[in-house]
């Protein structure tokens, strides 16, 4: 924690120091002593107009005549879009600057952004109760037990990948998720039963909560909320559209030919490739020679805070690529990236993994590239099913120590029917390389 000696600002510009305030649920702030005091020395403050309004007793309510000519009132800013905050704050830098955030900056608040701009050290955070927390209390929910979604400013779709049964979501809302918009997303998941919880102006007066089922909400078109609200989902109904757990039934891909069919990876397969592939935190992951994209679907899908890039040339594959994407709600890191390996590689970020499904004749090419490009630790994998690409992969392995070769071959035959009796249907069998690269190896 920042000490009373570290938040006074360096005069000589070395040091930035922001108090960052949550104001709470509230008409008027319920602040801590040391948030009050951070107002009330503060020489700029920066919030919203109702931000501003919320502290304005602070700035003279608590302050005697003698303070009050010592100290001169506080210059009152808006609050302005991100993209032009760091310019503003950098005109204050030589000032003690107060930031006003609603609720708590640090749980989907304006603190993660300023952390990436100024550092930990240069910032001091007060927190406050937030919308989350008040929703969850009103309506009997243990903070431990919800999700909590942010579609403020993000794309609707991003719902689909937090659907699932018995999961209670809190979300976050602006005008383009609206309640009757989640629950038109409930009904075409198959959780047409559920409960959406609207909790508009929470701490004020005029706080109002109301429950609707997603079928009534798509009834009544023309209610309105308050912009200021948060809504609680709970899906209801047999659901089934949207996963629960790894390994996507392959008849809900749209893919290039009929229903479960087409340049798609099969879903057993598939499985065995997510757990090779082990999608991390952080990781940033190229799939080459992405097709209708199953394995980039599951990658994003599976590991929110991995960003994927898709890299695919086939322009009917693209469209269905596109079409999953959207299906599943991979909108916020899944890149698709229309073009040929390995010329594309170059545009992209540098993957710490890398899974290649398809490469167009130019598997030795996409296999140098992207394990020249690789971090230590980083990893490889491919897929094969003709006995070309499996050479190709060999050979490839042959130029590796044996601890940084896995390969197994996965071979599936699903049960049909013939002439009314059960019979099992092989598939070709798909052999897979995970190749791990050693920092203490040298194989370029």
């Amino acid at each position: 924690m920042m000490q009373d000696s570290d938040k006074d600002i360096n005069k000589k510009g070395r040091r930035t120091c922001i108090d960052v305030i949550g104001l709470g649920v509230a008409e008027h702030a319920l602040l801590t002593p040391a948030a009050q005091q951070a107002i009330q020395q503060a020489e700029v403050i920066i919030g919203s107009d109702r931000q501003l309004a919320v502290i304005s007793q602070l700035l003279t309510g608590n302050i005697d005549e003698h303070q009050a000519q010592a100290k001169p009132e506080p210059k009152q800013v808006i609050l302005p879009p991100l993209s032009q905050l760091l310019a503003l704050l950098a005109t204050h830098q030589q000032q003690r600057v107060v930031i006003l955030a609603s609720g708590d900056p640090l749980h989907y608040g304006i603190g993660r952004w300023l952390l990436t701009k100024f550092g930990k050290d240069n910032l001091q955070f007060h927190a406050g109760i937030s919308s989350i927390q008040a929703a969850c209390h009103a309506l009997g929910f243990a903070l431990q037990d919800v999700e909590v979604l942010s579609l403020h400013g993000r794309p609707l779709a991003k719902i689909r990948t937090r659907l699932k049964t018995r999961q209670t979501l809190v979300i976050l809302t602006d005008k383009h998720s609206q309640p009757q918009h989640l629950a038109e997303e409930c009904i075409n998941a198959g959780f047409d039963q559920s409960i959406i919880w609207v909790c508009e102006l929470l701490g004020y007066a005029q706080q109002r909560i109301r429950a609707f089922t997603a079928t009534q909400l798509i009834a009544t078109p023309e209610l309105s909320f308050d912009p200021l609200h948060v809504s609680v989902v709970e899906p209801l109904g047999t659901g089934g559209i949207l996963p629960n757990f790894p390994g996507i039934e392959d008849q809900y891909f749209v893919t290039d030919r009929e229903a479960g069919k087409g340049m798609i990876t099969k879903r057993e397969v598939r499985l065995q490739i997510l757990s090779l592939m082990q999608p991390a935190k952080g990781d940033v992951i190229w799939d080459i020679g992405a097709g209708c994209g199953g394995v980039a679907v599951e990658l994003a899908y599976w590991q929110q805070d991995a960003q994927i890039y898709a890299i695919e040339h086939h322009p009917a594959r693209l469209s269905c690529l596109a079409a999953n994407q959207q299906r599943f709600g991979v909108v916020a890191n899944l890149a698709i990236i229309a073009g040929r390996a390995p010329a594309e590689l170059a545009t992209l970020p540098v993957a710490n993994k890398v899974f290649i499904g398809g490469s167009d004749g130019e598997l030795a090419s996409v296999l140098a590239l992207s394990w020249q490009q690789l971090p230590a630790g980083g990893v490889l994998v491919a897929s094969a099913v003709t006995e070309t690409t499996k050479y190709q992969l060999q050979h490839f392995a042959q130029s590796l120590s044996d601890q940084q070769t896995e390969t197994l071959q996965v071979a599936i035959s699903k049960g049909t029917k013939l002439a009314g009796q059960l019979m099992y249907k092989p598939n070709l069998p798909v052999t897979l390389f995970k190749f791990t690269k050693h920092e203490e190896v040298d194989n370029e």
